[in-house]
């Protein structure tokens, strides 16, 4: 089992989430959001964000805007729609449910003790 490889698919699949929450904090251009990605153990690469945040522009979940920069060219900044509020949101939601759905099962569902199961009869 490729333990690497496992990890690298689970931090991909939640990649958009993460996305999503460093922009709803604050407006955000490709570089802070990678740097703020490696410093968090995300490892990602331009090639890797720049599909993504044009895909959750298109889905209206972000907007950009071009601003001067004081260190070379113009940067494109990305904030968080309405339309993306809502998705984070959700995403919020889904997030805590599967942590508390990984928690039943790395715990095991709490069974009843065999006294209640023989009080029971």
């Amino acid at each position: 089992m490729n333990i690497d490889n496992i990890k690298a698919q689970m931090r991909k699949g939640i990649l958009e989430y993460c996305i999503l929450s460093i922009i709803s904090r604050n407006d955000a251009y490709a570089s802070s959001i990678i740097a703020e990605l490696k410093e968090a153990e995300m490892i990602v690469v331009e090639g890797t964000l720049y599909p993504l945040l044009t895909r959750q522009k298109n889905q209206g979940l972000l907007a950009y805007r071009w601003e001067e920069s004081p260190q070379g060219p113009p940067r494109k900044y990305y904030s968080i729609t309405e339309k993306g509020r809502q998705c984070l949101e959700q995403l919020d939601m889904a997030w805590t449910e599967l942590i508390s759905q990984i928690r039943t099962i790395r715990e095991g569902a709490p069974r009843p003790d065999a006294s209640q199961e023989a009080s029971a009869e």
